[in-house]
C-alpha cells in the first residue's frame, strides 16, 4: 500500500519511499521537447512546485527515478546544468528581499561550482548563466518557483510590493538577455502579473496556464483518485468527496487539489482543508472598499485579458477569486472574434468558506444560531419558521454595519445576506436565475423542493411577479415540490415587512 505525499513537494523522495505519484510526466515530456519559455499559474498548494522539482529531475538526468513512468524511455535523460530559483524568505523590505536573492544564488553557485565575481544579483544571474555554460558545455535549464512571492507577501504595503516587483523585473529580464546560453525556463506562480508588468523584459515567455492540453499538469483529476486511491476509498462515498473537493476547471479534466484530497484520504472527514492552509486578507480588503452585490460573484464572466491579468493599483475583485483559486472556468463562449469565461465556484468547500467570508463582510459576525435555524427549516420544509429565523438573524445585524456597509442598494444587501448564509450552508443555489419569461432572484434546490425567491424593497408584491411570470414552469419536470417565496424589506426598520409563500 503505497503512502499518501501530504505535503511533499520533492520527486525524488516520492518515488524512493513508495508514496503515491500522478504520473505528470506526458506533459512534462510534450512541454520540454515543443517550449523553450513556459509560464504556469495555478492557485497555491496546487502541485505547482512538485511539477518544478519533476523537470528539475527530467534534466538533471535521473532515468532510473521515472522508471514505469511515461517519460521513462522516450527522452534521453542527458544531464543540463539547473539554475533554480525557489523564493522563500523574508521580504519586508528591499534589503531583506536582496538577501533572499544572493541566498538563492550562493546556493546555485555551490551546486554548480561556479563562482561570480559580480556583487549585484541581476549581474550574478548573467554571469551564472554564462559560466554554466562554458564549464559545463550545455545550454542552461532555469527554474524559477513561487516567482511572485516577494510581491504577494507584500499585498498589504503596496508601496514594498512595487519595489520588489522592480527589483525581480530586473532579474527575470537578464534571462531573455542570455537567451543564447538558455535550453528551457519555467517559470511558476499564483498570479499573472505577466507580461503586463513582470516580465516586460522576457516577452517570450509562453503562458500554458489554460492549454487545454496542460489543463491537468497539476491537481488530481477523478480518474486518478479513483485508480491510484483505491486502497483507501473503502469507506468513502466518492461522489460527496467528488462535491466536496473537485470542480478545478483549467480546460483540461475538473480537477482536485491535492492539498484538500490527501488531508481527506488522511483524516476521512470532511473539512476545508485548502481553505483553512491560506488567508483571504486580500478578499476581505476588496470587499471594504468596493460594492459587490454577493450573488453576481457567482456568476462572472470575464474577457480574457480581465480574467489573466491584474495590476497591483488594480486588481479586480473577480480576477483575484478567480486566480486565488476562489473561483474557476465553468464553461467558455465564442463572442464573435473574443472569448468570454463564464466562472463558478469549485465546490462545497469553496463555497462554504468563501460564504462563511461573505457572512462577516455582510453582517460582522455570523449568527451560528439562525444560520443552524435556516438548514433545519427548510430541511423540515417550515416556512414559517423560516421567516421568523429570517427576521432575528436580520433583526440581529448591528445598526452600525449598514451605516458603514458600502453597498447602495439595499435589495442587493438584503438578498446578500440570505444568498450567503444559505450559500455557506451547502445549499445548491441559482443566483439570478435564467427563465424565458425573466430573472429569478434565487432558486434554492433540495433532494425534495424547489424555492423560487424574489426580494423587493418597500411595497411592490414580490410574490405576484414570480406567479405572473411564471417562473416555476422551469422546474416542472424535476418532480419536486416547487414553493414560490416573496420578501418584502423595510428600508426604515432594516428587515422583514412580508413573507408570503404559495406552493404550485
Amino acid at each position: 500500500m503505497k503512502k499518501l505525499p501530504i505535503g511533499l513537494q520533492t520527486f525524488n523522495e516520492i518515488i524512493k519511499n513508495n508514496y503515491i505519484y500522478i504520473d505528470k510526466t506526458p506533459m512534462a515530456l510534450d512541454m520540454i521537447e515543443n517550449y523553450k519559455y513556459v509560464f504556469l499559474s495555478r492557485p497555491r498548494r496546487f502541485g505547482k512546485s512538485l511539477f518544478l522539482d519533476t523537470l528539475n529531475e527530467i534534466f538533471n538526468g535521473e532515468k532510473e527515478l521515472f522508471k514505469g513512468l511515461y517519460i521513462y524511455d522516450k527522452w534521453e535523460f542527458e544531464k543540463y546544468p539547473v539554475i533554480r530559483i525557489d523564493w522563500s524568505g523574508d521580504f519586508s523590505t528591499k534589503e531583506e528581499t536582496i538577501n533572499v536573492a544572493n541566498r538563492i544564488l550562493k546556493e546555485n553557485q555551490k551546486r554548480l561550482n561556479i563562482e561570480c565575481e559580480a556583487q549585484s544579483p541581476n549581474n550574478c544571474i548573467a554571469e551564472l548563466i554564462q559560466q554554466a555554460y562554458e564549464k559545463y558545455q550545455k545550454p542552461v535549464v532555469i527554474l524559477i518557483d513561487e516567482y511572485d512571492k516577494p510581491i504577494l507577501d507584500n499585498i498589504k504595503n503596496p508601496q514594498m510590493a512595487e519595489k520588489n516587483r522592480e527589483f525581480l523585473r530586473g532579474i527575470y529580464s537578464v534571462i531573455k538577455a542570455n537567451d543564447r546560453y538558455i535550453k528551457f525556463n519555467f517559470v511558476t506562480g499564483i498570479t499573472k502579473f505577466a507580461k503586463a508588468s513582470m516580465f516586460s523584459g522576457n516577452n517570450q515567455l509562453l503562458d500554458i496556464s489554460l492549454f487545454p492540453k496542460f489543463g491537468d499538469v497539476c491537481g488530481y483529476t477523478h480518474e486518478d483518485v479513483k485508480n491510484s486511491f483505491k486502497d483507501y476509498l473503502n469507506g468513502v462515498d466518492l461522489e460527496r468527496v467528488k462535491r466536496w473537493y473537485n470542480g478545478y476547471n483549467f480546460l483540461g479534466d475538473k480537477v482536485y487539489n491535492p492539498f484538500d484530497i490527501l488531508q481527506f484520504f488522511e483524516t476521512k472527514m470532511f473539512d476545508n482543508y485548502w481553505w483553512a492552509s491560506g488567508s483571504a486578507f486580500s478578499i476581505i480588503e476588496m470587499l471594504k472598499n468596493g460594492d459587490y452585490y454577493i450573488p453576481d460573484l457567482e456568476n462572472v464572466v470575464l474577457d480574457k485579458m480581465k480574467l489573466e491579468s491584474f495590476e497591483l493599483n488594480n486588481i479586480p475583485l473577480e480576477s483575484l477569486l478567480f486566480q486565488g483559486g476562489y473561483l474557476t472556468i465553468d464553461y467558455l463562449e465564442e463572442i464573435g472574434e473574443e472569448i468570454e469565461y463564464k466562472l463558478k465556484v469549485p465546490n462545497l468547500e469553496v463555497q462554504i468558506s468563501l460564504n462563511k467570508l461573505f457572512i462577516d463582510y455582510l453582517v460582522g459576525k455570523s449568527n451560528e444560531n439562525e444560520r443552524k435555524n435556516l438548514i433545519k427549516f427548510l430541511q423540515k420544509n417550515d416556512l414559517e419558521k423560516l421567516k421568523d429565523s429570517l427576521i432575528s438573524l436580520f433583526a440581529s445585524i448591528p445598526y452600525n454595519n449598514y451605516v458603514n456597509n458600502t453597498i447602495s442598494n439595499f435589495e442587493g444587501y438584503y438578498a446578500s445576506v440570505i444568498y450567503a448564509y444559505l450559500a455557506s450552508l451547502g445549499f445548491d443555489l441559482i443566483a439570478e436565475d435564467v427563465t424565458n419569461k425573466g430573472r429569478i432572484d434565487l432558486t434554492i434546490k433540495t433532494k425534495e423542493n424547489i424555492y423560487i425567491i424574489e426580494f423587493k424593497v418597500g411595497n411592490e408584491d414580490a410574490l405576484s411577479q414570480i406567479k405572473e411570470n411564471k417562473y416555476h414552469e422551469k422546474y416542472l419536470n424535476e418532480n419536486k415540490n416547487i414553493y414560490l417565496i416573496g420578501i418584502n424589506f423595510d428600508e426604515k426598520e432594516k428587515n422583514i415587512s412580508k413573507f408570503e409563500f404559495e406552493k404550485i
